[in-house]
């Protein structure tokens, strides 16, 4: 074995070790993407998607070449790995790779325009800080256009930064606000079990129940009692063991405002001022602040 001393580079992900923490960014990786793409002159915009964007399947739309379309997302997606910012972005937009049009392309080069004005960006991890883990999750009611399903989003943080996010679609279509949050808080809490079991493999053992922030009084009530009948008759069984959790202290569901739900950058397009608010709640600052 080889010595290489501290890591600086590696599989396209730049680090740079301070006294006060570690850096992750992949400015040179993002400068490569705008390049090959020919997206190098276009002009920076404040956010990845414009606000109150709704994409569709555009079945009238003019075409695009389904596998540069593809390629596109492939690069965003890598991308991701340290600009949880973009995330629902490149979320939205991959769900077109099928048929993509000069719309969803419209969208995609957004996302391009919103990297080049930010391309040192990066997440910052702080030395200081405990490996004390805590979530948030949240859920854009009915967001697709198409089949009116609901989007999930969730983050867990250590410290004041991201380490596990993630932007999807739910796999069925809810008939209400609390269903649809209570089926990302059962998503989150899978997410939370796995780390927690990660962070114990490497000696972190969280002591008491993992905290994951809600902005719906209905769903944190639901995990605690099942007296709401009318609004759970209709969730699957399946998303009910997370009442389990919450009885067994694995689990803490705490209610949250919206203003201050970090999850809603992976589930909704915000405004500029919103979006901005956020990514310094994820610690996603420029290498250079």
């Amino acid at each position: 074995m080889t010595d290489l001393g501290k890591i600086k580079y590696f599989l396209g992900i730049e680090v740079v070790q301070t006294a006060t923490g570690f850096f992750i960014g992949q400015k040179k990786y993002v400068q490569e993407v705008l390049e090959r793409f020919n997206m190098e002159n276009f002009n920076p915009v404040g956010s990845p998607t414009e606000p109150g964007l709704k994409l569709s399947r555009d079945i009238d739309g003019e075409k695009v070449d389904s596998t540069y379309f593809k390629q596109i997302v492939g690069s965003l997606m890598y991308l991701t790995t340290t600009r949880p910012d973009i995330m629902y972005a490149v979320c939205l937009i991959s769900r077109y790779m099928e048929r993509p049009t000069e719309l969803h392309l419209k969208a995609a080069k957004r996302v391009f325009r919103y990297l080049k004005g930010t391309t040192d960006f990066g997440i910052f991890y702080k030395k200081s800080e405990g490996p004390i883990l805590t979530g948030f999750t949240d859920s854009d009611y009915a967001g697709d256009v198409d089949d009116r399903r609901s989007t999930s989003g969730h983050v867990f943080m250590m410290g004041s930064s991201a380490i596990s996010l993630a932007s999807k679609k739910q796999q069925v279509v809810t008939l209400s606000t609390t269903e649809a949050e209570f089926i990302a808080a059962a998503t989150s809490a899978c997410q939370a079990i796995w780390l927690r079991r990660i962070l114990e493999d490497l000696h972190f053992y969280q002591h008491g129940p993992t905290v994951i922030h809600c902005d719906n009084s209905s769903t944190i009530k639901l995990s605690r009692n099942p007296i709401l009948h009318g609004r759970s008759k209709r969730i699957d069984v399946r998303y009910h063991f997370l009442r389990d959790l919450v009885t067994d202290k694995t689990i803490d569901l705490v209610y949250c405002r919206s203003e201050d739900q970090v999850a809603d950058i992976l589930t909704k397009p915000l405004k500029a001022e919103a979006f901005k608010k956020l990514c310094g709640l994820l610690g996603v600052y420029s290498s250079s602040f």
